[in-house]
């Protein structure tokens, strides 16, 4: 049986763009010391927004998705693991639907990292990411469960449920 939180290839392919696009946002706090870690990132988030595009097929990046998690850990800072975080999530909507919302609210946490004890800025980017939801986009993840209602996948209970990670997919869930 198939998870809530799948969803469908075409609705995947749908809310890998807006993934991508958090994702892309933070990619400045990407710190890797290793070009190679950072090439690995660079061409997971290039990989996302193919699939988006129908570019690439599901079965690729499914095979594929894991680098950029891998990748991650050449991260020199808590921020830039976060934003490679970011991509690796965006990379695996092509597995899971619901993994969009992972990709942004790891963007958040990016963000809440890199700039310590200032809320606004990280209001600011979760305002962008708002804002930059397309009508159809709000549609698709209006389909998910909500955080912690499905225990089969990324939204159950778990990282994606705890601290600014669940915060961000509540906010999220909540202003759709």
């Amino acid at each position: 049986m198939t998870s809530a939180q799948t969803l469908s290839e075409s609705d995947r392919r749908t809310v890998a763009r807006w993934a991508a696009a958090c994702a892309e946002h933070v990619l400045p706090l990407l710190d890797t010391e290793d070009a190679s870690a950072d090439h690995l990132v660079r061409d997971a988030l290039a990989r996302a927004a193919a699939f988006a595009r129908g570019e690439s097929t599901a079965a690729v990046e499914i095979r594929a998705r894991m680098v950029a998690v891998k990748a991650a850990g050449s991260a020199a800072t808590p921020a830039g693991r976060a934003a490679a975080r970011s991509v690796a999530q965006a990379a695996g909507v092509a597995h899971m639907g619901a993994h969009a919302l992972g990709a942004a609210a790891y963007a958040v946490k990016a963000v809440s990292l890199a700039h310590p004890g200032k809320p606004e800025v990280v209001a600011q980017e979760l305002r962008w990411q708002l804002e930059h939801l397309t009508t159809a986009e709000r549609l698709v993840l209006r389909q998910l469960p909500a955080l912690g209602a499905d225990p089969s996948g990324p939204l159950g209970p778990g990282l994606l449920s705890t601290g600014i990670l669940g915060e961000t997919i509540r906010q999220i869930q909540g202003s759709l």
